[in-house]
């Protein structure tokens, strides 16, 4: 699907992962998601792993956070927990660095906690959440290289939980300038209406993780 002329609604909504990741969500919330997620044609719901499995149609693409939200877990707890949330239904899974290794010039250490989720889940979507709003642009390009030559299909901005920020059509331009087309780019983490959805995909973003789906829908043309 090509995004160079002005999206329509059903072209956003096909690449929104529609996002419900409060710590206090319930089953009965998880179940609202899928319908809305249904009804609205997104391609997909990303939730924590402890809602998982997540009954849901064959069309619905079903995603779950590892390391989330502060990323400062072990590698290898990490990679368990991705593997876990695959065996229980997960298609795709976003993971968050440990941003201790970046801002310390450690990036040996991030592409090698990325390769170790890689590798537990070699199937999987693996989209890498590198916190953008923490990052200078050095780190985030050296950050980007990481994730590529670890395995990655998507960079990613944001938790939308950390307090430095969410996603910025900057941090996306330069990821997309990174990777080229070689690796997707989601924005995520504080998009709540058309216009900055707008923003992100002209920047370059290929995938959008937002909780305010339907408003930002509305304001899209058919």
């Amino acid at each position: 699907m090509s995004l160079t002329n002005q999206p329509t609604r059903s072209d956003v909504a096909a690449i929104i992962d529609h996002t419900l990741l409060k710590p206090e969500t319930t089953p009965d919330a998880v179940t609202a998601l899928v319908a809305d997620a249904v009804e609205m044609g997104v391609c997909s719901v990303c939730v924590s792993p402890n809602q998982l499995p997540v009954p849901h149609p064959s069309s619905l693409r079903i995603a779950a956070v590892c390391g989330f939200p502060s990323g400062a877990h072990r590698s290898a707890v990490k990679a368990l927990e991705a593997s876990r949330a695959c065996q229980a239904g997960a298609d795709e899974i976003d993971m968050v660095i440990d941003l201790a290794f970046p801002q310390t010039g450690r990036y040996e250490l991030t592409e090698s906690e990325i390769a170790e989720v890689r590798h537990a889940v070699p199937d999987a979507t693996l989209k890498v959440i590198i916190e953008s709003a923490v990052l200078d642009d050095d780190q985030i390009v050296e950050v980007c290289h990481a994730a590529e030559r670890a395995g990655a299909d998507f960079v990613k901005t944001s938790t939308g939980f950390h307090p430095a920020g969410g996603a910025s059509v900057h941090a996306v331009r330069l990821m997309r300038d990174v990777v080229g087309d070689r690796l997707g780019v989601k924005a995520s983490g504080g998009i709540r209406d058309s216009e900055a959805a707008l923003a992100m995909i002209a920047a370059g973003a290929t995938r959008l993780g937002v909780s305010s789906t339907r408003a930002i829908l509305a304001g899209l043309p058919g």
